[in-house]
């Protein structure tokens, strides 16, 4: 419970009650392409496995090549909170630019 501050009579927040800020540090952060993206999970974590397809002629080729390049493992809640951040991200590039299509495949 917040105590009211003497000078204002405003609560006054303390502990778990306080604002938190994040500070985003991106001196050692990489960037990778991938425009192939896998899931696999456990009741531990979720895995996200990203790489680049490397099939020059789709049709025509027996399989795809792909070349993993990055595993992301998250907890279940880490995934859950990307689930919700990307589902808006999409909403407004689809508000934006028009619904994507993908095969669920």
């Amino acid at each position: 419970m917040a105590d009211k501050t003497p000078e204002t009579g405003a609560p006054q927040l303390t502990g778990t009650d306080q604002q938190k800020t994040v500070e985003w540090i991106d001196r050692n952060m990489a960037t990778h392409f991938a425009n192939v993206v896998n899931v696999q999970s456990t009741r531990e974590q979720v895995d996200l496995f990203f790489g680049t397809n490397q099939t020059w002629n789709i049709s025509s080729e027996p399989k795809l090549a792909v070349d993993l390049s990055n595993r992301v493992i998250l907890t279940p809640h880490a995934a859950k909170r990307l689930w919700a951040v990307l589902g808006g991200v999409l909403r407004e590039y689809e508000q934006r630019y028009g619904v994507l299509t993908v095969d669920r495949s």
